[in-house]
């Protein structure tokens, strides 16, 4: 079994996965529910400084993140141009020009989708995102390759 595919990042789906990354962790959702406590503390006591601190807090991390994803792909070469992606039944190899990496599908962290995209963990904190839009009719054999290869347990994807 083996599959190959071409991506190039938007700042659309580097968002989408610094959203979806971020509101599954302990971060976004001790923001989010602070900022939920603070609102109901202003619809309890009416001091107007809960309201905007709640507010805040719920604004801030989506905000700070849609800046994040304008600025890493200004800054960031590996943006620049797209991604190749080979999939073959001893793991995942993705080149850029001369620049190769390869990594067993062992060492796999997890598999999610997202409205937009599929995301492979590659670690805790880095992944390979394969939007949705790009792969065309190559989605299905995606979701096959990764479904294939790593524990059920792992893989949370939704066509």
């Amino acid at each position: 079994m083996e599959l190959e595919v071409d991506v190039k990042i938007t700042s659309s789906e580097l968002y989408d996965y610094l959203l979806y990354h971020t509101y599954t962790g302990f971060s976004g959702i001790f923001g989010t529910l602070a900022g939920v406590f603070l609102i109901m503390l202003f619809v309890s006591s009416r001091y107007v400084i809960y309201l905007i601190a709640g507010a805040a807090l719920i604004i801030y991390l989506p905000g700070s993140l849609f800046l994040k994803a304008k600025q890493q792909m200004l800054n960031n070469p590996v943006f620049k141009k797209p991604l190749h992606y080979k999939m073959t039944d001893d793991g995942i190899s993705v080149s850029q020009g001369e620049n190769e990496e390869t990594q067993s599908w062992e060492s796999c962290v997890k598999a999610v989708s997202t409205g937009k995209s599929i995301i492979l963990y590659t670690s805790k904190r880095t992944a390979s995102i394969f939007p949705k839009k790009e792969l065309g009719d190559k989605k299905e054999a995606l979701i096959r390759m990764i479904s294939t290869h790593m524990p059920p347990k792992k893989v949370k994807i939704r066509s």
